[in-house]
């Protein structure tokens, strides 16, 4: 066993220099330091590596409980033992919910004290390794049939979200300012990323009902509907791209966008060599702006559901044409050598074509009221 470090913290220092001394007995595997105070033990905390922390409860300006939940905190690694001459199964309660590891209540036998400190920082055999292939869905799934009460932190990029789980139940899930039943779902639909077990952590709060079946069918179906939902966007895309090269066919075509109904591009074509993101980009922006001017135009006018708008200028002219039943939309940037009426009768039937790809594949539906 290598060598472990344990804290003694008790306001009584009688108490902290008696025991320091009969443990003295097993400092070939583990060593000991004592103090008086929760506030000096942070410090310690901050300075030296321990592997244990046995606390009273009952201390003055900062509580055994209290330096339990900082120590869950800043240093997770750390087991806690709490003993008190004041038990009672609310206080056990409390501290358990707080991620205390044992419990011990006062007095007891110095053997007793002993043995569950060896037994705490025994090294435990056991495999190490990484699982591959390894989905989220199936984690859960052994955590509820072995009926495990810890929490699976799960880091997908940058997010960060982690599952509790309470004799097999989940009982609580958190993600960014998600909590509960979203969050979890939000959690199982990540494609990939890394997850920890951690027994000490235990939810504060219960804000999952719902079994972890039925919570686990609607996370995969959510997660499949989604990834679907991607599969045929990425389908659709490919036949966007190829009518929106057919409008190239009309003379004077410079430049088309298909717009999301969010306002975002979604893809473009253009026959102007060296064409930038940042260059659609700013077009993007001009044409919110006038979106939502003409929009509040025609709602002040009791105006509904606009269809085509038109800027004819002296060099050329700028047109937005509405999807049906789907509000994404449509900017065709043509010069002056265009035929306007061509460019219609044009439009029309390409905006048609465009119309039955996004029908085909259920894109940018209109939610229903």
């Amino acid at each position: 066993m290598n060598e472990k470090n344990v804290l003694i913290v008790d306001d009584e220092e009688d108490i902290t220099w008696s025991l320091g001394k009969h443990l003295e007995k097993d400092r070939e595997f583990y060593r000991t330091q004592t103090c008086n105070s929760a506030a000096e033990a942070l410090n310690i905390l901050k300075k030296r590596h321990m592997d244990l922390v046995i606390t009273d409860i009952r201390m003055p300006e900062i509580s055994g409980l209290d330096l339990l939940m900082k120590i869950r905190q800043l240093y997770p690694h750390i087991k806690v033992i709490i003993m008190t001459a004041y038990g009672n199964s609310e206080i056990q309660e409390e501290a358990n919910r707080r991620g205390c590891f044992k419990y011990i209540e006062k007095p007891f036998e110095i053997r007793e004290l002993r043995d569950l400190i060896r037994n705490t920082l025994e090294d435990r055999k056991g495999f190490t390794g990484s699982l591959e292939d390894f989905q989220l869905g199936d984690l859960i799934q052994m955590n509820c049939l072995g009926r495990l009460t810890n929490a699976i932190r799960v880091q997908s990029g940058s997010q960060t979200g982690t599952i509790y789980f309470d004799d097999g139940n989940i009982v609580h899930a958190e993600v960014g300012d998600l909590v509960g039943e979203e969050a979890f779902y939000e959690i199982i639909m990540w494609p990939g990323g890394n997850f920890a077990l951690n027994k000490s952590l235990k939810a504060e709060n219960e804000t999952i009902l719902k079994g972890w079946q039925s919570l686990l069918l609607e996370g995969l179906r959510r997660k499949d509907e989604a990834s679907n939902s991607e599969l045929a966007e990425a389908r659709a895309l490919d036949e966007v791209r190829h009518i929106l090269k057919t409008f190239f066919t009309t003379k004077g075509v410079q430049l088309i966008i298909f717009f999301k109904p969010d306002g975002e591009p979604w893809v473009w074509e253009s026959d102007r060599p060296g064409q930038t993101e940042s260059q659609i980009r700013a077009i993007t922006e001009l044409t919110r702006s006038w979106v939502a001017l003409q929009s509040e135009t025609a709602r002040l006018h009791g105006m509904e559901q606009i269809k085509e708008m038109l800027m004819d200028y002296e060099n050329g002219l700028v047109k937005l044409i509405w999807m049906p039943n789907s509000r994404s939309y449509l900017l065709i940037l043509a010069d002056n050598s265009t035929n306007f009426g061509l460019l219609r009768i044009e439009s029309k039937k390409h905006m048609s074509a465009l119309a039955d790809v996004i029908r085909t594949h259920g894109l940018f539906k209109q939610p229903s009221v």
